[in-house]
């Protein structure tokens, strides 16, 4: 395969902060029409894997490439969209305002009711921003990241501190786009999202990735107790929320 095939690729990349180690030879790649998680806990380098892939920070050693060039070209930025955990927008434009105004920074972006309604946001163009609850302000951000239809999205945690309800509504969103045949790759500490929405999942602990493939093969590899009762526990819990 090509390397413009491949969206997004991290090959033995490496980052430090003073002593301590955020990423240690990490190898990823994202392929075509695929959702990929990239599953860990808080802490354990997923944010910092993300951040050198979008050519925020530059790693230490190994290297990043998005269809198979550096980050930081600016021919590339238009083929990836982000959704990043840091971020925010004023709170006293409408939805339908903040999608317009983001979509006028690229060339060829969506019909704006397309994107509304990927995005599940239908009915609430009009409402502002502010009075939003967390998870439409959730789905207004995904809208952000894909209204320039991009190739693939880079989502870092997009549900996390969403309820249950928000947090199936944005599932849906993203599998809405990947039937497009769009490539995500998400960030996640929740192996039943993980298990839902990916067809690859890396698990990546202290920095370094210890097990990647499918949901079935990561089960194998990382023990099957262990995994089992974490998702029988993380499935009892959200069927308890789902109730009250």
């Amino acid at each position: 395969m090509h390397d413009d095939d491949i969206p997004a690729r991290l090959t033995q990349a490496g980052k430090h902060y003073g002593i301590v180690t955020a990423l240690d030879a990490v190898d990823l790649e994202l392929r075509r029409g695929e959702t990929l998680a990239l599953l860990g806990p808080n802490g354990a380098g997923k944010t910092t894997a993300i951040r050198i892939l979008l050519g925020i920070i530059a790693p230490d050693a190994g290297t990043a490439a998005l269809f198979g060039r550096n980050p930081r070209v600016a021919a590339n930025r238009n083929r990836f969209g982000a959704m990043l955990q840091v971020g925010g927008v004023p709170a006293t434009l409408t939805v339908v305002e903040h999608i317009s105004l983001f979509s006028s920074y690229y060339p060829r972006p969506l019909p704006l009711d397309q994107t509304i309604a990927l995005a599940g946001l239908r009915g609430l163009e009009k409402r502002l921003y502010g009075k939003l609850s967390g998870g439409q302000k959730q789905r207004v951000a995904f809208a952000l990241a894909l209204c320039g239809d991009p190739e693939a999205l880079i989502l870092d945690e997009p549900t996390s501190a969403l309820d249950i309800e928000s947090r199936f509504a944005l599932w849906e969103c993203i599998r809405g786009y990947v039937a497009r045949g769009r490539s995500v790759l998400l960030t996640t500490h929740d192996l039943v999202e993980a298990e839902a929405l990916a067809d690859r999942i890396a698990v990546i602990s202290a920095g370094r990735i210890v097990a990647e493939g499918t949901t079935a093969e990561v089960k194998a590899r990382a023990g099957a107790t262990l995994v089992d009762s974490y998702l029988a526990l993380t499935r009892t819990a959200a069927s308890e929320m789902s109730l009250s």
